[in-house]
């Protein structure tokens, strides 16, 4: 085993450009394609995984803590393995099927389109004046409580989650692309799908979800504090204030509850300016935020249009870079 890993590291040693030139055509096929609901999807694959797996190590270890970091840690060292012996194999047929089927892994793990999409079903339905389809197509991509939002709250939920996704959907996979080729990038969305599933706090999760969210924040630790240099830059060629990015960042960064998420938000509220954050439903409790950011006015449908766009522009600022550091 040791000899394969060995051997899988070398090879990957070697094929450096052609990696470039896989994040080239995945960004492309991301931007294309998005994410079919009726293709088959890796990360869909892990979710099955996860909620299997759960049921597994609940019944193998009686320590909810210890269970949970045994199926985060098994899970995240399969993945990464079976991702390596797949470009492996294709290595030994050709270096165009390695190109190929890197490209192919890295586009699984990028969300370009489909979160760009995703804000602008909200702005659509804002800018209709429909403010309940807003809130429901809000829902589909955020965990708070949509049902009391105003317009302005729709809108500064949208760019949340816009901006903190740019890290989980975009940045960190390129990350791990550079640190480790396109099978740590795959290991990374295994980390972020399990936050996503049992990273949460509540009573069923409290303890067994611990170590995946742990995970994930160490994960992102340092994408989410790189990706004020492709939002600021991107902000400049959006006609958005870089300096007030950089700004909001080294002030408000740190005032969310999540040790990375402030990082993007931040960036984006002085970009676009605005304020983010502050009080929010979850599951019907309050949970009280700070505020990130300032804004001179009530935002409107607009600014999740140039959310969007600054997203678009951040991802492909990030891409292009990874793409000159890898070649």
């Amino acid at each position: 085993m040791l000899g394969l890993i060995c051997d899988i590291q070398n090879q990957c040693e070697m094929i450096g450009t052609p990696e470039a030139w896989a994040i080239l055509f995945a960004f492309s096929l991301d931007l294309l394609l998005g994410d079919p609901k009726d293709w088959p999807h890796p990360v869909r694959w892990m979710g099955t995984m996860i909620i299997w797996s759960e049921n597994f190590w609940r019944k193998t270890i009686a320590s909810e803590f210890w269970a949970g970091a045994g199926m985060a840690l098994s899970l995240v060292v399969s993945v990464w393995l079976a991702a390596n012996i797949f470009l492996q194999t294709l290595m030994q047929l050709g270096e165009v099927f390695y190109w190929a089927g890197s490209a192919i892994l890295i586009y699984y793990c990028l969300s370009v389109r489909s979160l760009a999409e995703g804000g602008m079903r909200v702005a659509k339905a804002l800018g209709l004046g429909e403010l309940e389809s807003a809130r429901k197509q809000l829902s589909a991509i955020v965990g708070r409580d949509t049902e009391s939002l105003d317009t302005a709250g729709v809108v500064r939920a949208t760019v949340e989650t816009v901006s903190e996704n740019f890290v989980d959907g975009v940045l960190a996979p390129l990350f791990f692309v550079i640190v480790g080729g396109p099978a740590a990038a795959l290991a990374y969305k295994v980390v972020n799908t399990l936050d996503s599933m049992v990273g949460y706090k509540n009573e069923r999760y409290k303890r067994f979800g611990t170590f995946s969210a742990r995970l994930d924040d160490v994960a992102n630790f340092i994408p989410a504090r790189l990706s004020l240099f492709p939002i600021a830059f991107s902000a400049m060629l959006c006609n958005k204030s870089s300096l007030m990015a950089i700004r909001m960042c080294l002030r408000d960064a740190r005032n969310h509850s999540s040790p990375n998420s402030g990082f993007p938000e931040a960036a984006f509220a002085g970009a676009l300016n605005l304020r983010l954050g502050g009080p929010s439903f979850y599951n019907g409790v309050l949970v009280e935020k700070p505020f990130i950011g300032e804004e001179e006015q009530p935002p409107q449908c607009g600014k999740i249009k140039e959310a969007v766009y600054l997203m678009v522009a951040s991802s492909l600022v990030a891409a292009v870079a990874c793409m000159l550091l890898i070649a």
